[in-house]
């Protein structure tokens, strides 16, 4: 277990699947955190790694990409959703590839998800002590909720949207909860910078009685920049460790090719590869021998 380091994942839809590959390598030479805190793709990639379950996220991710539950027009016509929710965060977990309940809640690592209220447009977030097994699933769900491509979720009297909307890459919380020394996993490559949403007129229209939300959503931008200007500057520091694809990726947001997933699930494993002794010199941590 490494000690007095946080590890924070980033998110970013399907891009999420380059988190995948580093996790499954840190599960493959053991390395853990005491403290693991994500959003969106970066929870569900969590989760798995508090779980103990190298590949699952490959299997998920990859593994059923051309099934219409999972991804599709037909899941927006019918439910107002790309990704078939309920499938993903219900079906998929119970019964198609089943989430380690055991494990996840046997661990003693903290695991932090965060989410967005539409009503404040603030960052709700939820730890150990906050979920169940029955209220985890809908949690993650809540912080993988895209605005405009899936409802609404409710979750202990809170209506909740994708955690990030207002905490992207969630660092300063990590901060906040005592770790200054942090290892991320980013899923954009170095010096990327989002650009204004596209779609203000039509969030305007669909989140009108949630006014605090389309200010959070028109802004995230210009956090999401912030963040990353501070990133590189702490980085630069040596305060953070930070692995990030190497190269420019062809995968976006919502993709169902599955030989870019593939490409960029393999990229990550071999990134994380690559920096793997220097990640063991930054954690202090003695490197696992092959067995």
């Amino acid at each position: 277990m490494v000690q007095d380091t946080a590890l924070v994942l980033e998110g970013g839809g399907m891009r999420g699947i380059y988190t995948g590959g580093v996790l499954d390598f840190f599960m493959e030479k053991n390395i853990r955190f005491p403290y693991t805190i994500g959003v969106s793709a970066g929870a569900c990639n969590g989760s798995s790694l508090i779980s103990n379950q190298p590949g699952r996220n490959k299997q998920v991710n990859i593994g059923f990409i051309h099934d219409p539950r999972y991804l599709s027009f037909r899941n927006f016509i019918t439910k107002r959703e790309m990704f078939g929710m309920d499938f993903l965060f219900d079906e998929i977990p119970n019964i198609h590839v089943p989430f380690d309940f055991e494990t996840f809640f046997a661990s003693s690592e903290e695991f932090v998800i965060g989410t967005t209220d539409v009503h404040s447009g603030k960052s709700v977030y939820f730890g150990k002590n906050d979920y169940t097994k029955e209220s985890i699933l809908p949690i993650i769900r809540a912080s993988s909720s895209l605005p405009l491509m899936a409802p609404i979720v409710k979750v202990d009297g809170f209506e909740l949207l994708d955690g990030g909307i207002v905490d992207p890459i969630p660092t300063n919380k990590a901060r906040i909860d005592g770790y200054e020394k942090q290892v991320l996993i980013l899923t954009r490559e170095s010096h990327y910078r989002k650009k204004p949403s596209k779609f203000s007129s039509l969030l305007k229209t669909s989140y009108r009685k949630y006014p605090a939300l389309v200010k959070a959503i028109q802004q995230r931008y210009k956090l999401y920049n912030d963040t990353m200007d501070e990133i590189e500057e702490r980085e630069r520091a040596g305060e953070l460790f930070v692995i990030r694809p190497t190269r420019t990726m062809e995968v976006k947001r919502i993709d169902r090719n599955e030989k870019r997933l593939e490409s960029l699930y393999e990229q990550g494993y071999n990134d994380a590869k690559e920096k793997y002794k220097e990640l063991l010199d930054f954690v202090n941590m003695k490197p696992v021998l092959n067995r």
